[in-house]
């Protein structure tokens, strides 16, 4: 688990790399930065980076598994959100006083070993986000997404099911289920101040 200070300090460097970015900067080493990144930085995690604008989603894209440091998965999900969303034009400098930034820390996935019956009553509604992978099919809701959205575990089984571009019911069917949890920090306002945000589990 990341501190309050760790998740600030990743929201902050998400908006800094944004902004670097958009402004023809070079993004700035560690060293470089006017804030320092603690040790956790250097661990492997999977992160995602939302930005929303006025309450609507601008772009969400992320590192599903530890699969680089948590600094360098930071900074390319930050990028790829602002700029490689398919669903969304990229995100222009005149929009990042707009635009709130949100960083989700990931543990790694783990496959739900149950009959697809039991599934629903295994996943925590505001605790779990969910991979559904069949064949080269995959989507992933963050876990944030069932709670904002008033899902139930089978609304969100279903929809989960219907990002990997598979029928709702694909859950029922065969398609492997995996869960993970996800630490959330994210601005208050854009440019504000950061706070986690935690869901109770339904």
């Amino acid at each position: 688990m990341l501190t309050e200070t760790e998740g600030r300090t990743a929201v902050k460097l998400a908006r800094k790399t944004i902004e670097s970015l958009l402004s023809g900067e070079r993004l700035r080493k560690p060293q470089e930065l006017d804030f320092e990144l603690s040790p956790v930085f250097g661990e492997k995690r999977g992160v995602f980076v939302t930005l929303t604008k006025n309450g609507l989603l601008r772009g969400c894209i992320g590192h599903p598994f530890p699969d680089s440091t948590l600094e360098i998965a930071i900074r390319d999900s930050a990028i790829s959100a602002a700029t490689r969303d398919p669903r969304f034009p990229p995100v222009g400098k005149d929009e990042l006083d707009d635009i709130v930034v949100e960083v989700t820390i990931l543990t790694p996935p783990e496959r739900i070993n149950a009959p697809p019956k039991d599934l629903p009553n295994l996943i925590e509604i505001g605790r779990h986000g969910l991979i559904v992978k069949q064949g080269y099919c995959q989507g992933l809701l963050l876990p944030q997404v069932a709670p904002e959205n008033n899902m139930d575990s089978i609304d969100f089984l279903g929809h989960t099911c219907m990002k990997a571009g598979l029928s709702p019911d694909a859950w029922l069917k065969g398609a492997e289920v995996h869960c993970f949890e996800g630490q959330i920090f994210k601005e208050k306002e854009p440019h504000g101040e950061v706070f986690e945000e935690k869901f109770s589990s339904q």
